[in-house]
Formats: structure tokens, C-alpha cells, sequence
């Protein structure tokens, strides 16, 4: 029996004790965050896998996982020899954990589960859907708590002030306007638990959740009041002044379940997608919930001009490191050893050697076969070696005072397949086309997704993950409400039209399971165009600029256009990136950047 295995046993012995038939464990911490530290990493602890998405139902007698697209290939893999079989999320057949569970919950029945880590919305719909199963909840059970003995404890990472210069708004400005969204649906109280949105509101940035800069905290606020639910000691004198001048009234971070207890007749602005259970079930049956969208989330990812423009500055020293990156490996790669574990080392270090305070995510360092899986991680001890062949993907960012980074590389290391040349041509055009898209005002990425999409589907050929997701301000790499992709995805939240400010990647690839993988990303954000009398019109503008490797491209696949398109957008990689270069790097990019014509 495997450690997993052990866990799982462990688990099933104490839900037979509370009689729970089944347990319920999301990737999720008490916030709704999409990546979560290491004392909330219930599932990977009870499963085994480590992907950032996924939720795990044990029964009594039987386990199960959850997870989408970009993980079948690396869940198959860890799941090996632990008992839980694997769910491929969106697959024919598959049933959603709702309705497995709807089918498989005994009647009556219990279903346990750690109400800080549910969101309240999926919990409602819980209660409906068993409802007919006379099934209860025991949402106060935090069961892998209990069987893991050592858990590592709550981060209680050190709080800043975000400058001005940097945010580009006072936070006093974001108060107001967030009381006036207040006003206009008549909310007396707004709780805010989205980590993101209070660090943007506040212009506060931490250190509680990898690779996102942000506190662990919760937030109430009303027209005379704010009430902010944080670690104290990771608060600084000078950090306190600069709340306390903002009027908030400063709370241990636990004693948001003792605040909202004692709400009465009020009406609460609550977002329930993004709010924990456990406090709906404090205070759902003494107030009214105002169920909509945090306010603060569509002004946090509209960027205002400063944001907008430190932005571009962060990402010339984004470009600066991943040329240096590509011009090492390129140099390396046959005449040292090389693991995909010390390139990704390598990397990190240029970003910081260019002021990057922390990766925006872990980087996805994948050659070959491993490209395949979308958001592969090799470790130290587990990942391939670099050979002078092949093609070598490569995703990351970087965190800077001035902005999130995000870009996707795939690098030919030496002879590439006509399959591969043909593959990575394929999603070269699809970005370039997307990235030079125009479209009228009110337009969402479900619309826009198709413009990347097409070469594929002409080809019966599909990727696994939407084409586009929003990006933060020295925050989350991934951020609502804005996104591009062609099917609604409740749990994302990104199906808002497009409007000026907003950032987005463009991301299209394709993964051949045993293979190969090919992505080519760039992060754009949105701006006007012309006024027509048909109306407004909006474009983007690339914030990426990197060198896309010339050597695994078929011309014959390309049009004109498509080639016109990449030589200009080359013209301003050399122009941006290699004044920063030393002389061999900045000649090697003036080749790497050379403009390509038909018949080469």
C-alpha cells in the first residue's frame, strides 16, 4: 500500500467514526484562491496529485479525482497505485462530481466537508441537488486536518503598501467608489474574502500564497466603517498607520466567523462564487444576501494608464531575461548536461538578476513528451535532460513593482519532425492572428476564441484550455472577468466583453501525448481603435515582447499576411529587447529576429 493509499485508509477509518459517508476535498483555501499554500493542500495530501485544479471525492469504500484538460496526462501518472481513480473533467460519459454525486450519495446521507474551503455558491446547489436524497451536511468537519500530523501552519508573510507610482490610484479613491457600487443596489455591509481584490483596494501586497502577492485577510465594510481580517503579525508600525489613516479598523484574521455571527437585518453584498460557506451558514437566516459580482474585481482588471504603462516597462525586462534564457539554451543544450529542472533554475534567476520579485507561477519546464502535458512540472530529482533535438516548451512569469509577467515559449533544440514543424507553425499563426485581431465594442473572448481557434478545428485538431485568460497588477496570473474561449466555463468567470485596459494572454498550442507540445504566448491588453458609424472598435496591443524561434517554421504553411505579421512584431523584439543585451547576445538576436520572406 502506497503513502496515499495510507492517507486514504486513515481518512475512511475517522468518516466511518462521524458517520459520513462521503468527503468532499476542492483545491481551494478559505478565499477561493486558485493557487494555495502549503497548509491548505488537503487535496494533494489525500491524492497525490499536484496539478493546481481538481477536487476529490472518498467514499467509504472508494476514491475519486476530479481534474480538466491540462492535467489528464499528469494525473494518470501520479495516480498510479493509490486507489483514486482518475475523472477526466468534460470527457464523454464523465459525470460532473455533482452528479456523481446526486447518484451516488446513500439516502439518508452525510456529506462531510471543510466549510472554509467550499464556496458558497457550489454549497447551495449541493444542498439542492441532495436534497432529495435527504442528505445533511457536516460542514464544520475538517477531517484532513486531523489525520495530518505534520500539517505545515497558516503563512503569516510580512504586508506593504503598494506606492502609488505603481498602482496608479489611491486606495481612499477605490474606497469611495466602491461605497457609491454600494449605494446602488443598497447594501449596508460588504464582505470581501477574494485575497486579490482586497490587496488591490488597499494597494497592500504580502506573501501568503506562492507566487501571488497577497495576504491572507477578509473584509467588511459599510458606510462608516472597515473592518480588515489579517494576521497582526505580519503588519508593520508603518504598515498600521497607513491602514488605520485609511479608516480601517484592523481584526485578527479568525474573527471574521465571530464579526458575521453578529450581523442582523443587514443587507450584505456577499459574492457567493467567491465567499466561503461557512460564513453564508453564520448569517444566512438573520440578513438579506446581495448575491453579485465583487465590484472591486471589474475595476481591478481594467488598468488605469500608470498600471498600463509600468506594465510595458516590466515586460521589456520580462523580454530582457527570456532572450538571455533562449540565447543560453540555444548555446548549451548538446554541450553540457542540462535538465529541464536547472534551465527553469537558470531562468528564475535572470527574472530576478532583472527585479522580478517572485515568479508569477511555478515555470513549466517540459521538453519533448512532457511538453505534452500542459502544466507539467518536473522536480530535482524527476524531470528529463535537454537533448539537442526536439522541441523544448517553456512557460513562465515574473512578479515586478511594475506588473505580472506571463509568456509561453517552444524552443527547437535541434532537428524537429515535419509533424512538429507543422504543429508549431499551426499556433505560431493562431497568436499572430488573434493578436491582430479588431472588434466592435461589447465583444467577449467567446467570440474572439474562434479567430485562434480556426486553423485547428479546419484540421480536426483541438487544445485542451482556453485561449486567453486576464492577468493582474502585481497579482494573479490568472484573473476574471475577462477571458477568451469558445465554451462558458462557470468556475472561470471570464465571460465579460472586452474594454480598454483589460490584459490578456493569447495562448493557442496543441499537445501530442507521448510526443511533443507547442505553445507560443503573449500577453496583449485592449485599446481603442476607430469610431465608425457602425460604432466603437477595439484592438490589442502586444506587452510580450521575446523572440519566437524562426528555425522550426514552415513558411509553406503561412500566409503573407502571417509573415508580415511576425517580421514586424520581430522589429520591435530587436528594437525593445537589445540595447539590454551584451554584444554576442544582441548580434545573436539580430539574426533570431531577421525579417523571413516566402521561398527561404
Amino acid at each position: 500500500m502506497n503513502v496515499v493509499a495510507k492517507r486514504i485508509a486513515k481518512l475512511q477509518k475517522l468518516m466511518r467514526e462521524r458517520r459520513i459517508d462521503i468527503y468532499l476535498v476542492p483545491t481551494s483555501d478559505y478565499h477561493e484562491s486558485e493557487y494555495v499554500g502549503e497548509h491548505f493542500a488537503c487535496r494533494e495530501y489525500i491524492t497525490g496529485f499536484t496539478g493546481s485544479a481538481g477536487t476529490a471525492l472518498i467514499g467509504r469504500d472508494w476514491a475519486r479525482l476530479w481534474t480538466d484538460g491540462r492535467y489528464f496526462v499528469q494525473a494518470e501518472a501520479e495516480l498510479a497505485g493509490s486507489g483514486v481513480k482518475l475523472m477526466k473533467m468534460g470527457e464523454p460519459g464523465v459525470p460532473t462530481v455533482e452528479e456523481f454525486l446526486e447518484q451516488n450519495m446513500p439516502s439518508p446521507g452525510i456529506l462531510g466537508f471543510d466549510g472554509r474551503v467550499l464556496n458558497t455558491r457550489m454549497g447551495e446547489d449541493l444542498q439542492r441537488r441532495l436534497e432529495k436524497k435527504n442528505a445533511s451536511f457536516a460542514y464544520t468537519e475538517s477531517l484532513i486536518g486531523h489525520i495530518w500530523e505534520d500539517r505545515p501552519p497558516l503563512p503569516q508573510g510580512q504586508v506593504w503598501v503598494l506606492e502609488e507610482k505603481y498602482a496608479g490610484q489611491p486606495a481612499e479613491e477605490k474606497i469611495a467608489q466602491l461605497r457609491e457600487e454600494m449605494k446602488t443596489y443598497n447594501a449596508t455591509v460588504h464582505i470581501l474574502t477574494t485575497l486579490d481584490d482586497i490587496a488591490w483596494l488597499f494597494n497592500i501586497r504580502g506573501g501568503d500564497i506562492p507566487c501571488n502577492p497577497v495576504p491572507l485577510s477578509y473584509m467588511a465594510i459599510t458606510m462608516e466603517e472597515i473592518f480588515l481580517f489579517i494576521h497582526l503579525k505580519g503588519l508593520s508600525r508603518e504598515v498600521k498607520a497607513y491602514l488605520k489613516g485609511l479608516g480601517v479598523t484592523l481584526c485578527p484574521y479568525q474573527e471574521i466567523y465571530t464579526y458575521v455571527q453578529e450581523l442582523c437585518q443587514e443587507r450584505i453584498w456577499m459574492e457567493k462564487a467567491k465567499a466561503n460557506y461557512a460564513i453564508f451558514r453564520y448569517m444566512e437566516d438573520n440578513n438579506r444576501i446581495i448575491d453579485r459580482m465583487n465590484p472591486t474585481s471589474m475595476k481591478k482588471a481594467v488598468k488605469n494608464p500608470v498600471e498600463i504603462e509600468n506594465m510595458k516597462a516590466a515586460h521589456i525586462r520580462d523580454g530582457v531575461a527570456m532572450a538571455k534564457f533562449i540565447y543560453w539554451v540555444k548555446h548549451n543544450v548538446g554541450k553540457v548536461p542540462l535538465t529541464e529542472w536547472e534551465a527553469a533554475g537558470y531562468l528564475d534567476g535572470l527574472r530576478k538578476s532583472q527585479g522580478a520579485l517572485e515568479p508569477s507561477f511555478t515555470t513549466i519546464s517540459a521538453y519533448g513528451a512532457n511538453g505534452a502535458m500542459c502544466h507539467y512540472h518536473g522536480t530535482k530529482e524527476n524531470c528529463a535532460g535537454l537533448e539537442p533535438k526536439g522541441l523544448y516548451l517553456v512557460d513562465s512569469g515574473g512578479q515586478y513593482l511594475e506588473g505580472t509577467t506571463d509568456v509561453t515559449r517552444t524552443i527547437a533544440l535541434g532537428p524537429v519532425t515535419d509533424q512538429e514543424k507543422e504543429h508549431y507553425t499551426l499556433v505560431l499563426m493562431a497568436m499572430l492572428r488573434l493578436g491582430q485581431v479588431k472588434f466592435k465594442a461589447g465583444c467577449s473572448g467567446l467570440s474572439l476564441d474562434y479567430v485562434a481557434r480556426e486553423l485547428f478545428w479546419q484540421r480536426g485538431l483541438n487544445y485542451n484550455h482556453g485561449t486567453g485568460h486576464g492577468v493582474g497588477y502585481l497579482l494573479n496570473v490568472h484573473e476574471r472577468p475577462v477571458g477568451i474561449r469558445f465554451q462558458t466555463v462557470p468556475e472561470r468567470q471570464d465571460g465579460e466583453p472586452f474594454v480598454p485596459g483589460m490584459v490578456c494572454s493569447n495562448e493557442p498550442g496543441i499537445y501530442i501525448e507521448g510526443s511533443h507540445g507547442v505553445r507560443t504566448e503573449n500577453l496583449m491588453f485592449c485599446k481603442m481603435a476607430e469610431k465608425t458609424e457602425y460604432g466603437q472598435f477595439l484592438k490589442f496591443e502586444y506587452l510580450t515582447y521575446v523572440p519566437i524561434d524562426q528555425g522550426p517554421i514552415d513558411l509553406a504553411l503561412m500566409e503573407e499576411r502571417d509573415i508580415a505579421c511576425l517580421n514586424r512584431y520581430h522589429q520591435q523584439v530587436y528594437e525593445k529587447i537589445s540595447p539590454y543585451l551584451d554584444e554576442d547576445e544582441a548580434k545573436w538576436l539580430w539574426e533570431a529576429t531577421r525579417p523571413l520572406k516566402k521561398g527561404q
